[in-house]
């Protein structure tokens, strides 16, 4: 297994420094079953829980969303840090000395080139908040007083303001930071050799990360401009527009002190900070950019319940198709609200007051009746051909929830707006889910696994051998028993802590390897030892029944009477075998003469 450049031995010490309950239990509220312990999942909502620990053997699993992992993954999940910002939190907090590892000195260059960044970012947006109070800053405080931000808003969202083109410049080179390092944070841009902010007088926004960091800044012109409203730091080595949540630090606040029920997600900075001064504190936004993949799982460790509250036009409707589409199929339970009484949350605040919003969010509806909504009010639903294609968009975003049985209430809800029998549109929605379907592509391991010995008795004998059952047969050689299994006997054969088997990455996206990982064997009461035996003679048995056709074909197939004289003989000793339930052919000690021979 992978360590990313540190020793299993020292892992197991981290982790066993690290007890993954006491970890957990500072996130959430365990209840102790037996030997393991429960509770609700932080990475996908639930109302039973699911979530268990093996504190024995040091890794968790959810029986619900099928997430695994070991204390260091837990702690990437729920603190959002890489691997190397896991390890460092939980050795910092063991009193633990990192040591030597693979391309440290890599590392350790990549480490020092962020930390420099950051602190130039530090520096930066503290000097920006410093300039908003200044007295040549009455252009900034005059629309501050225009948008009737509080004292709250200032200091939550720490809004500063850029006085000219070329302060910041000098007063980062004043702290010793050289040009190249102002132009690779995003701060300054170059102009016939000379470096100008690239946020000259504006107000500007920090964007934090999970942690705090400033890793960039957005910020609004205060006068009429031939360039944008809006401006945005470049992509830099901290900063991803893809995956930047604005608000996110404030989120994550709110979800610490068990505030956070769920989360709104808005178009833009200013949204968030009108929302939060009108009490709406789970509100944050993506960066100017289409929502992705990225800011999908990351507002997912955070709440499972997500609020889309986009523009009230045009442009809104179509960010919002894409946002269901990205975040469909995620296990979050997604609804949309329907503005009124403005464009934007903003403008729906100033006008009719935060209890008007605070209802429209109550009342928000799920994202596929909105749906079915969106794609009635595009339609004539008078005119036959209009209603048909109403019917074809509908039933096509109907057939790509998860499960049949959560078609009926939309169907209904179609069937009342057209007035065809819902019969009918069962058939058609049928009829796409006939065309889409595409035959199930069999990875050839997964394919030979299941062709090769019953699976059931396989999965048996390999979570014994992974979890050290006393009850193990040792005389068997299970590598020629379970042939085909290789991957997971060196596994085994490592000898390893079962943590230590998410120290690599590609682990948990084994489906095979977490079942036998999180094995349920309270499934069998009965005689454990007769079971194994049982389901090591199934396996056997069928092994030695597919020798015994290859041998036939070759005796069948060969000329040479000394030849089928040996085929012969081998026919009559799996018979034999198979006769007495003798599992001989798989004896170590023979398996080991055997291949001698």
């Amino acid at each position: 297994m992978q360590g990313k450049g540190f020793s299993p031995e020292w892992l197991e010490e981290l982790k066993r420094k690290n007890d993954l309950v006491t970890i957990a239990s500072n996130y959430l509220r365990l209840e102790q079953k037996g030997n393991r312990f429960w509770a609700c999942c932080p990475f996908h909502s639930e109302k039973t829980p699911s979530f268990t620990i093996n504190n024995d053997e040091g890794f968790y699993h959810c029986f619900g969303c099928k997430e695994s992992g070991n204390v260091i993954t837990f702690i990437m999940k729920m603190e959002n840090f890489d691997f190397m910002d896991a390890v460092k939190f939980l050795a910092d907090r063991a009193g633990m000395e990192i040591p030597q590892m693979q391309d440290k000195e890599k590392f350790d260059a990549a480490k020092k080139k962020r930390a420099r960044l950051l602190s130039e970012l530090d520096y930066a947006y503290k000097h920006y908040v410093e300039n908003l109070y200044g007295k040549d800053a009455k252009q900034a405080q005059e629309y501050i007083k225009k948008r009737r931000f509080t004292t709250r808003e200032l200091n939550d969202f720490q809004i500063g303001y850029s006085k000219n083109w070329t302060e910041i410049v000098d007063y980062l080179r004043g702290k010793g930071f050289t040009d190249n390092e102002l132009l690779e944070a995003g701060i300054a841009n170059k102009k016939d050799g000379a470096l100008f902010d690239m946020i000259g007088g504006r107000l500007v926004f920090p964007i934090f990360n999970s942690f705090g960091e400033c890793i960039g800044f957005s910020a609004r012109a205060l006068e009429k401009t031939d360039f944008a409203k809006y401006k945005n730091t470049a992509e830099t080595p901290v900063f991803q527009k893809g995956k930047v949540v604005f608000g996110i630090n404030l989120l994550k606040a709110q979800k610490q002190q068990q505030l956070l029920d769920k989360i709104i997600l808005v178009e833009g900075q200013m949204d968030v900070i009108a929302m939060h001064k009108g009490g709406f504190k789970q509100t944050v936004a993506c960066m100017g950019t289409a929502l992705t993949k990225d800011h999908v799982q990351e507002l997912k460790r955070y709440n499972e319940n997500i609020v889309l509250c986009f523009d009230n036009d045009g442009a809104g409707e179509k960010a919002t198709v894409r946002a269901i589409n990205m975040f469909r199929n995620e296990n979050v339970n997604l609804k949309v609200v329907k503005l009124s009484g403005g464009k934007d949350p903003d403008e729906v605040l100033n006008n009719l007051g935060k209890e008007k919003l605070k209802e429209m969010i109550d009342n928000a509806l799920p994202y596929m009746e909105w749906l079915i909504e969106y794609y009635k009010n595009r339609h004539n639903l008078d005119d036959a051909e209009e209603k048909g294609r109403f019917v074809k968009e509908v039933l096509a975003e109907i057939s790509k929830l998860d499960s049949p049985s959560l078609y009926e209430p939309y169907l209904e809800i179609v069937r009342d707006l057209t007035k065809i029998p819902i019969d009918i549109l069962r058939r058609d929605i049928l009829r796409i889910n006939k065309k889409e379907t595409k035959p199930l592509e069999i990875q050839p391991k997964i394919q030979e696994k299941v062709e090769k010995g019953d699976e059931k008795a396989t999965k048996f004998i390999l979570a014994s051998l992974l979890h050290k059952k006393n009850y193990v047969d040792e005389k068997i050689d299970y590598r020629k028993l379970l042939a085909g299994y290789e991957n997971y006997l060196d596994i085994i054969d490592e000898n390893l802590p079962l943590s230590a088997i998410f120290d690599d990455e590609s682990a948990k996206d084994d489906q095979f390897l977490m079942e036998l990982l999180n094995f349920n064997f309270s499934e069998f009461d009965g005689d454990v030892q007769t079971y194994f035996k049982n389901c090591v003679w199934k396996v056997a048995e069928q092994k030695l029944r597919e020798m015994q056709q290859k041998i036939n074909e070759q005796y069948k197939n060969s000329e040479n009477l000394l030849e089928r004289g040996e085929f012969a003989k081998k026919l009559g000793q799996i018979a034999l075998q198979l006769k007495n339930k003798s599992l001989e052919e798989f004896n170590v000690r023979n398996s080991r003469t055997t291949s001698q021979n």
